[in-house]
């Protein structure tokens, strides 16, 4: 925004978030004692939203590691948007370069699932795909048909970590295994009727969603899971997918249209 009330608008957001501002109408402002308060409670509004949008991370660290963390972050990255539904986008990248974070490796993958739970629940309606209407395809049509990703999946394979089965656990509040195996884990996250749900996953079917992302037919997405790891499961692991509503209806070709 340009003239008097852009420049009005950018020097308060600045001085909002703690810059320096020397002259002009928000200057005065800043100089008056209540904008302090007004700021602290911004601020505290910001830490409060990264406090509900990554609650795992909350529970692995304790409220006051977090709330400590989480005002470096407002600090380095004030919100760009008023829903603060989708503030910290780029918290997970924050941890990973936070020092005091550093003894806890996995915590930077379970932020971003914590933010993929978000994405998942915030993303666009779309109606899933039938599974019933891909059994029905004929072999040579089956092979062409281009799978699309509903808009709220979200997946992930951690191969050095078992990062999954820690948000995991975390998020439904249960108790983590006495023995972890600390090797590494896949998930598909998708929001069916409203509700944000969660599997794990294993690394060809992360590998073939990536290939269906990029718009391929099913046989090249399967060729390419199969590539990096020859001993995906093709039937079941497609099975899978479907049944977890993985895919928008939207996924055709002529054969579907």
């Amino acid at each position: 925004m340009t003239g008097a009330l852009g420049r009005f608008q950018d020097g308060f957001i600045l001085a909002v978030h703690g810059g320096e501002v020397t002259d002009g109408p928000v200057a005065a402002l800043v100089r008056q004692p209540g904008f302090a308060v007004y700021r602290n409670t911004i601020v505290k509004g910001c830490i409060d939203a990264l406090q509900a949008n990554f609650p795992c991370i909350e529970r692995l660290v304790g409220t006051e590691w977090f709330r400590a963390a989480a005002t470096v972050y407002v600090d380095r990255s004030p919100p760009v948007d008023s829903r603060l539904l989708g503030y910290g986008h780029d918290f997970a990248d924050f941890i990973d370069s936070f020092e005091p974070a550093k003894e806890l490796p996995y915590l930077a993958n379970v932020a971003r699932l914590d933010r993929f739970w978000t994405e998942a629940h915030i993303a666009a309606d779309e109606p899933l795909l039938d599974a019933a209407l891909i059994a029905s395809l004929p072999a040579h049509e089956l092979e062409n048909i281009v799978l699309k990703p509903q808009a709220a999946a979200r997946w992930v394979w951690f191969p050095d970590q078992p990062a999954y089965t820690i948000w995991r656990v975390n998020r439904e509040q249960a108790m983590m295994p006495d023995k972890l195996a600390w090797t590494g884990e896949g998930t598909l996250l998708v929001r069916v009727d409203g509700v944000v749900r969660w599997q794990a996953l294993d690394a060809g079917a992360c590998v073939f969603l990536d290939a269906c992302a990029r718009g391929v037919s099913l046989e090249d997405a399967v060729t390419c899971a199969l590539d990096v790891y020859p001993g995906t499961d093709v039937g079941p692991m497609l099975a899978g997918l479907l049944s977890a509503g993985a895919f928008s209806a939207e996924s055709a070709t002529h054969s579907l249209i």
